[in-house]
């Protein structure tokens, strides 16, 4: 797939920003379909204000389960279901290396 640089218009400060031709093909491989919405500027301004205020996974409830997989008590970042396997990070990981 060919890739051209494209200019495009940050959502936070209003400014054109180049969105390269190696961006691109990098966000193809990792199978992002939507362009960047902030020029790298506001990206890092926003990176930095969510980590300062806490906003980011450090402070993300977790809650007790019991893997479905092996039996072993585990947390998980979400409230368990019932009638929904909740696996341990080392079985969920090999389930999903195995799909």
């Amino acid at each position: 797939m060919s890739f051209a640089d494209k200019t495009l218009q940050c959502v936070d400060c209003g400014m054109d920003f180049v969105f390269t031709a190696e961006e691109q093909e990098f966000f193809a491989t990792k199978g992002y379909t939507n362009e960047p919405k902030r020029c790298l500027t506001c990206r890092r301004t926003r990176r930095t204000r969510r980590s300062d205020s806490g906003d980011g996974f450090q402070n993300r409830q977790m809650y007790s389960a019991v893997c479905a997989q092996c039996g072993k008590d585990c947390e998980v970042p979400f409230e368990p279901r019932d009638g929904r396997p909740v696996y341990c990070s080392d079985c969920f990981g090999r389930l999903r290396d195995n799909s």
